[in-house]
């Protein structure tokens, strides 16, 4: 399910809990709303309200860290990228047909890693690496090297491009990082609680109507922000795949 939709279906439980509170206090007699018991809700929400504050803090930090990692790493791959066809170029003209599986290869590679969240299938695929990515590879190996500075680029863009490999697994490793299903309902009823909380001992008017419906909107903005953050590759917050497309420019005929 899309984060928008968690995020809607979050928003109509927390404003229901807060219609809950306003339909609970037409019901009830007075005795109910005594004092001691304002002073027994207000302190159970109030700890409760901690414990979700608490949570969400941690979740948004916690998101929002895995974010700018995986960012991180798209940048460090693109950067390798471009370093190892630099070299093959400095190695000489023999790694024309590696250069252009390598370009061939990143449009497939950056496809692929895009595309890993669109599907519950592509998720608990295993993986596999490209026709592209394996011809590469083999072309990479048959080179001959004919002199120590070629030994050297040799051995270099193999480095690289093993770096490479070891950071496309990485992230596919993390393609699931969502936040856990239980765990988000908890969230969710913790909220619902509070907001009915918030209704039940006041009088509704305009005032307090508008205040609720946004504050259950920032709640859900909240949840939103993390299931957001926690899907880099897809969503209105997805990691920009423009800078791994086109690093490298195509070779001339």
């Amino acid at each position: 399910m899309s984060a928008i939709a968690l995020s809607c279906i979050a928003f109509v439980c927390i404003l229901g809990g807060a219609l809950f509170g306003m339909l609970l206090r037409n019901r009830l007699s007075g005795h109910h709303l005594s004092t001691d018991a304002k002073d027994v809700v207000r302190l159970g929400t109030g700890l409760i309200g901690t414990i979700a504050a608490l949570v969400l803090g941690l979740l948004i930090a916690s998101a929002k860290s895995s974010y700018d990692t995986q960012s991180s790493q798209i940048k460090q791959m693109t950067a390798n990228i471009v370093l190892l066809d630099n070299l093959l170029a400095q190695y000489g003209p023999e790694t024309g047909i590696a250069r252009n599986l390598l370009r061939r290869g990143v449009i497939i590679l950056a496809d692929r890693m895009w595309h890993e969240n669109s599907s519950d299938l592509a998720k608990v695929a295993p993986f596999e690496a490209s026709t592209a990515t394996e011809a590469f590879y083999a072309k990479l190996q048959e080179l001959s090297p004919q002199s120590d500075s070629q030994r050297s680029l040799q051995a270099r863009a193999i480095q690289i491009s093993t770096d490479v490999g070891q950071t496309r697994l990485l992230l596919f490793a993390q393609t699931n990082n969502s936040i856990p299903m239980p765990f988000l309902v908890v969230l969710i009823f913790w909220l619902t609680i509070i907001f009915a909380s918030f209704s039940l001992f006041a009088q509704p008017n305009a005032i307090i109507i508008g205040s609720l419906l946004v504050f259950a909107l920032s709640a859900a903005g909240a949840i939103y922000l993390i299931l957001e953050l926690g899907q880099p590759f897809a969503g209105l917050m997805q990691i920009s795949s423009a800078p791994l497309r086109n690093a490298l420019v195509p070779l001339g005929p």
